[in-house]
């Protein structure tokens, strides 16, 4: 171990991450590893975020550092798993309120349809500027009054971009400055040939983290309220029924 840390300025990048690895298996605190190699702590911390440190390690790096937590891992996503958990039990009781609404249910449907569920980031994409609309009005009514928007656009790369960028600015109200780099499909087999004129258009809300994880718990709510709806012929069936 001695001669590879010896060897560190001549070491390639792999090789220096698999030396602050061993030393972290070791049991070494980061502020230990810190004092052999002239690593950054933040480099440090990505190199070992798969290495867990057994009890005893955790006990005896306790130990070094006079008890502190020093070099010991911090679960620091503990308080925003609690809000977030907070924030989908709160969207669980409004909905028991909200579901007679036809157009908070319109809202809910649609982006279980058509709304990104991945990246937290309450966003959906869709071709008619009236689902784009549809989506941005029920946001403003159900999660936050004024919320804002950007927006991005999909094209083929024969449709005209400023056009496109027109188009959806003035049919969804959002200011070109809003829009974010557009993503052109290249040219490809040449047997499509109903492409969109001005493609498809993706909206996001801005600061919508907790917006959608409200959503998505609102979602949820559907999914189980239908599953008990008896449908007559096509009612509803739960397929993990035993």
């Amino acid at each position: 171990m001695s001669a590879r840390i010896a060897d560190w300025d001549r070491s390639s990048r792999w090789e220096r991450s698999e030396l602050g690895k061993d030393l972290r298996r070791l049991g070494l605190s980061y502020g230990e590893i810190m004092d052999l190699i002239p690593v950054k702590k933040s480099t440090l911390a990505t190199w070992c975020r798969e290495v867990r440190l057994t009890n005893q390690q955790h006990a005896a790096i306790g130990e070094r550092t006079y008890g502190s937590r020093v070099g010991i891992p911090v679960d620091t996503q503990k308080k925003r798993r609690a809000e977030i958990e907070l924030i989908q039990a709160q969207a669980c009781l409004e909905a028991i309120h909200l579901q007679d609404d036809p157009f908070w249910a319109m809202g809910v449907a649609l982006y279980w349809a058509e709304g990104s569920k991945t990246n937290r980031r309450l966003e959906m994409a869709h071709s008619e500027p009236e689902a784009l609309r549809l989506l941005m009005h029920w946001v403003r009514r159900f999660h936050d009054s004024t919320a804002t928007f950007a927006a991005s656009i999909n094209l083929h790369f024969d449709n005209d971009e400023r056009s496109a960028r027109h188009f959806w600015s003035t049919e969804l109200g959002i200011d070109i400055e809003n829009f974010t780099k557009t993503f052109i499909k290249p040219d490809g087999t040449g047997h499509r040939k109903n492409h969109l004129a001005y493609g498809v258009c993706r909206v996001s809300m801005r600061k919508s983290t907790n917006a959608f994880v409200t959503t998505l718990a609102w979602i949820d709510f559907v999914k189980e309220s239908y599953r008990k709806v008896d449908f007559g012929e096509g009612r509803w069936r739960n397929w993990q029924r035993s």
